[in-house]
């Protein structure tokens, strides 16, 4: 398969750091169009929150609103501001709890908000009215995460206020799982049960159903059809990786980010010579070794210290020492690396391939949090956008 061209959006200057991401638009577009194809009827709301899980929100969002997305979802009010700055027009919703001092900006930036509780019913209704406006809204109804929203159980005069209030627009309405991805799918379905409860109220009082019924994240999209309603929200699995290891892979994705840095010095261990922070690792033998521009300060964590590996030229090779807050040391035994010689930190390289969960693994927790901490001082490098036909998400990263 042709490998992508890359463009960096990144300084004036043109300076590109060693340590980089790469994110295959085509990517992007494939595992999109795959969700898409596969939740057909409902509506594609992808999630672009904490900088698209480490591929950058704003260049994600404007191949998602050229792809059709019928909404984009954010965590926090700046999320979405961001977006309408950049020229995002496509809805947005921010999904987080909100203060009610931060409703006209919402108001002022054309951001659907989540309205959580009777008292920011009144908050959102009240701004609006200020400003004279209308605030669009989507009733956010807790059946079982204990976050935000209001309970199931207490749902029906949270309903009725909303849809009596003359400032309001009740677009939406919606919850989200605790457990989707579970081989175990007891909880989900309780908590779906639980919805459609609510949702019959709207029924059973003649109040009008919203226009948009959300509940499906990424593990619900590939296991729980019955939740697809009017939209779906995939996060990780838009970014080609799945949930969980248990949930089933009902659609095909791949991952369309791969972390890479460089060589910058190649020297000679001498057995004996400990190496890093704490002097936690020396040898018994002389070991060729390479120092590599990454480190905790750009989310590679140092919890992974003692068990990370990366590829150099297809081949794995372990990091050695504590992790600096910006290097690593790799330990490459009787063989050689070049200055400059490429370093796959997330990604494949003829047969050899590193994951996000591999990372997640030695660092003890998922891939969600390795994704979303690489820092934004790590410049994005993206591919050319793809036109608008079918995307092959074939090939390695």
């Amino acid at each position: 398969m042709k490998q992508p061209l890359f463009h960096a959006t990144v300084s004036s200057s043109g300076v590109v750091r060693p340590t980089r991401v790469e994110v295959r638009l085509d990517r992007l577009a494939a595992n999109f169009r795959a969700i898409r194809d596969h939740v057909a009827p409902a509506g594609m709301m992808p999630i672009v929150k904490a900088n698209a899980y480490g591929h950058g929100m704003v260049e994600t969002a404007r191949l998602v609103e050229s792809l059709g997305a019928d909404y984009i979802g954010v965590a926090v009010l700046e999320e979405g501001i961001l977006l309408r700055e950049a020229g995002i027009r496509c809805p947005i919703l921010v999904l987080g709890g909100i203060l009610g001092n931060q409703v006209p900006h919402f108001l002022a930036h054309g951001l659907t908000i989540t309205a959580s509780s009777l008292e920011r019913l009144d908050q959102i209704d009240q701004a609006a009215g200020r400003m004279r406006m209308k605030a669009k809204i989507h009733l956010k109804i807790d059946t079982g995460m204990e976050r935000i929203g209001v309970h199931h159980y207490n749902a029906e005069a949270f309903i009725e206020k909303a849809v009596s209030l003359p400032n309001l627009i009740v677009e939406g309405v919606f919850s989200h799982f605790a457990n989707s991805e579970s081989a175990d799918r007891s909880s989900a379905r309780l908590q779906l049960e639980r919805f459609n409860g609510v949702l019959s109220i709207f029924d059973r009082r003649g109040f009008p159903r919203p226009r948009y019924t959300h509940m499906a994240n990424s593990g619900a999209i590939l296991q729980h059809p019955e939740s697809r309603f009017d939209l779906v929200r995939p996060g990780i699995l838009l970014y080609g990786v799945y949930p969980s290891d248990d949930v089933e892979r009902t659609v095909a994705v791949k991952p369309a980010l791969s972390w890479k840095s460089r060589v910058v010095y190649f020297k000679i261990i001498r057995p004996g010579n400990p190496v890093g922070y704490g002097s936690t690792w020396s040898c018994d033998h002389p070991v060729h070794a390479v120092t590599v521009p990454v480190g905790y300060g750009d989310g590679y964590f140092r919890a992974m210290s003692g068990k990370a590996h990366v590829l150099i030229r297809g081949k794995r090779y372990p990091v050695i020492g504590t992790i600096s807050m910006d290097q690593i040391v790799v330990n490459l035994e009787e063989e050689s690396a070049f200055s400059d010689d490429e370093v796959i930190l997330i990604g494949g390289e003829g047969d050899g391939s590193i994951r996000c969960e591999d990372l997640a693994s030695w660092a003890g927790t998922i891939p969600y949090e390795i994704l979303t901490n690489i820092n934004t001082r790590v410049p994005r490098v993206y591919s050319e956008r793809p036109g608008s036909g079918s995307a092959d998400p074939g090939g390695t990263n």
